[in-house]
């Protein structure tokens, strides 16, 4: 079990491991008495890619990587969410009341369903492993005052992340565009987005959907977005609906920073938080709303503790069949006694294979 310290920044990036909350559970029930319980943006240069007409399967872990029931998959060998050899993987995060990482958990206090039927839990990860992300940056013009903040928190992201982690960028306002190229090196990056100007309109689902296809050349089975926007979309080509369906059919987890005005002025951007929201839930990330501009660094900085400390439950189905259908998952915490209410994110389910 391992235990990680409380605080970064000042201590605003807030991770409690299960042995704390044992400890405090603990004491506090000794006093009461009881037992413890329970430059020049090239934007427009970029075609956004089209629509996936059919729906893809999971990509593959090698039979090698199965696992007798009770050991740890290392991460390195662990993707998103992958099945072959009638093993599925499942990423996922735990947070409390408090919205705080919850670390230290077990292969027993979790239950996973398949279809919502239960399954043995076959392998259990908590490892730290590379990661290729994805960064979809709003670069319209109503980010002009939101901008330098903004490009702060992505410079923070970047560099509590794991030293190994690769990254791109993709650009928009009228249109999307990759203006940083898979790298490792985070002042590439920050001097790259020194340079950009935001103007123009908001091209947000192109811009996701290019985002998710880029990932598609990453070097790591590992892959995440991190979407840094401030409202509504007005200028893409492509649909929401069509945008939910990519993202379903991907294995990509979705991180999203909102940083939306007080009052929404048009109706674009009153949908922009249930977009948002929408896309990284389905995919077991999360949206976080700013509700004032100096918690951006500290929020980018708790989204990449996240990626650093997620469990991974692998399982075989006891169904096998081979049907391409969707199955949905749905995850059950079985919390140690005196723990408080606790919260599981997860991705909501994936397609089986088709032969």
């Amino acid at each position: 079990m391992r235990d990680f310290n409380c605080g970064h920044s000042e201590g605003t990036v807030r991770r409690l491991s299960v042995a704390v909350y044992a400890v405090l559970a603990v004491a506090l029930a000794c006093v009461a008495g009881l037992p413890a319980r329970a430059q020049e943006n090239p934007l427009g240069q970029v075609k956004t890619p089209a629509p996936v007409e059919k729906h893809e399967a999971p990509g593959l872990v090698k039979p090698e990587e199965v696992t007798k029931a009770g050991t740890i998959l290392p991460r390195s060998s662990v993707p998103r969410l992958r099945m072959e050899a009638n093993l599925v993987l499942v990423p996922m995060t735990v947070t409390d009341g408090m919205n705080r990482l919850v670390t230290g958990l077990e292969a027993p206090n979790f239950e996973i369903y398949d279809n919502n039927v239960g399954q043995l839990i076959k392998s259990f990860s908590t490892e730290d492993a590379p990661v290729s992300i994805g960064i979809v940056f709003d670069l319209s013009g109503s980010m002009t005052s939101k901008f330098g903040r903004a490009r702060k928190a992505l410079s923070e992201f970047l560099r509590t992340s794991n030293p190994q982690d690769e990254f791109f960028v993709v650009g928009f306002n009228d249109k999307p565009a990759v203006i940083v190229d898979y790298t490792s090196d985070v002042d590439d990056v920050e001097a790259r987005m020194v340079m950009l100007k935001p103007e123009n309109r908001t091209a947000l689902i192109d811009a996701v959907y290019l985002g998710i296809d880029k990932l598609k050349q990453a070097k790591y089975e590992r892959k995440a977005l991190l979407i840094i926007s401030d409202g509504g979309d007005n200028r893409s080509r492509y649909t929401q609906g069509e945008l939910r369906r990519v993202v379903r059919e991907s294995d990509v987890q979705i991180y999203s920073i909102g940083i939306f005005d007080a009052y929404a002025s048009t109706s674009e951007e009153e949908l922009g938080p249930v977009l948002l929201t929408d896309i990284s839930e389905m995919t077991g990330g999360r949206m976080f709303k700013v509700s004032d501009i100096g918690d951006l660094e500290d929020i980018a900085a708790r989204i990449s503790a996240e990626l650093r400390n997620q469990y991974v439950i692998g399982y075989r189905p006891s169904d096998m069949k081979k049907d391409g259908n969707w199955r949905k998952l749905k995850v059950r915490l079985v919390p140690p006694p005196g723990l408080p209410a606790l919260t599981v994110h997860f991705r909501q389910g994936y397609y089986a294979p088709s032969q």
